[in-house]
């Protein structure tokens, strides 16, 4: 197997950080606007399999291009294990977003993601670990966010129930792939694991979203020329860019910095979904919202590792504990 490819240190410059710390806030804040547009007029799991199928090849190209075909070259229970978390994070993580997003405001959407910290937390305590007392809080302060935000009837007749449990499933799912990820054969490099977990995450979603019916009646004539540019952005920028320029901050900025990402992003989704959808911020969106944001806030802020590393999807694991990674639905 070759060897793990390393990531250039470099001088930390503050705007260089800065750059890169507001590219992730923005493109990844914006990825619930994207997927709220494509699934419009494309089914959700087909369009976010050749997503991802897509931004998989692209990754795989450029790092065999940059390094090498051999830096590809993996053992097949890393290819399992890959395709599980990609199969946790991807089909039911973040094909369970785009279907939801049928029916489900972006900015609402984003708020229930923003959960996955709060999962992460669970699991750590059903398997033995003991979370501090300070995220034990922040936990149960955030559940209580969940509960306004996903309140049957609580957002008007137009936001579905279903969508709403379909969030929360899809959000328990990608913190249960976040979790079982440090403890999985995986890729050493960041690059490659998430070069594999797209592709085949992608490549499940095809044939399940087929399996849903979303063939049935489907033309390619039917996806409108908004959703279709939406597609490129969520495969070169969401997927690529934003990714590239979050393990770089992980290797050059404080984790205490890189992590607020994680409680920016959906502030940003709820303010776009707002200006460009018109999407309505209501009393439960607001108050729910601010709920789950101080929750996860004071989870990340405990449980930020001393020295973060990049873990097998590109995002912070600490070296010798599980703490509660820092992730995110649309990497």
């Amino acid at each position: 197997m070759s060897p793990p490819l390393r990531t250039p240190v470099v001088g930390s410059r503050p705007a260089t950080v800065w750059i890169a710390l507001v590219t992730v806030y923005l493109v990844w804040g914006s990825t619930y606007l994207a997927i709220r547009v494509v699934v419009k007029t494309a089914p959700p799991l087909l369009a976010m399999g050749v997503r991802f199928v897509l931004a998989g090849a692209l990754l795989a190209t450029f790092l065999g291009l940059r390094y090498g075909w051999s830096v590809l070259r993996v053992g097949r229970r890393q290819v399992a294990s890959a395709g599980l978390v990609g199969a946790l994070l991807l089909l039911c993580g973040n094909g369970g977003v785009a279907i939801a997003e049928q029916t489900v405001p972006s900015g609402l959407a984003a708020l229930l993601v923003a959960a996955v910290p709060l999962w992460l937390v669970c699991l750590r305590s059903a398997a033995g670990d003991r979370p501090r007392s300070l995220s034990l809080l922040g936990t149960a302060l955030g559940f209580v966010g969940i509960a306004v935000l996903a309140r049957p009837g609580g957002h008007g007749s137009e936001v579905k129930t279903w969508g709403l449990i379909v969030l929360v499933v899809a959000t328990i799912s990608w913190a249960t792939g976040s979790f079982i990820s440090s403890r999985l054969p995986l890729p050493s490099n960041a690059f490659v694991a998430t070069a594999y977990e797209m592709t085949i995450g992608g490549a499940l979603m095809l044939p399940v979203g087929a399996l849903r019916g979303e063939l049935d009646g489907f033309h390619v004539s039917d996806v409108s020329g908004e959703a279709w540019a939406w597609m490129a952005y969520l495969v070169v920028f969401g997927s690529l860019a934003a990714f590239t320029a979050y393990i770089w901050l992980l290797q050059n900025a404080p984790i205490s910095l890189t992590a607020t990402y994680a409680y920016v992003n959906p502030v940003v989704a709820v303010a776009l979904g707002a200006l460009v959808l018109s999407e309505p911020i209501t009393l439960p969106i607001v108050l729910g919202g601010l709920v789950v944001v101080v929750g996860v806030g004071l989870v990340v802020s405990t449980e930020r590792p001393r020295r973060a590393v990049p873990g097998p999807a590109g995002h912070p694991t600490a070296t010798g504990e599980p703490g509660p990674a820092v992730v995110d639905l649309r990497s």
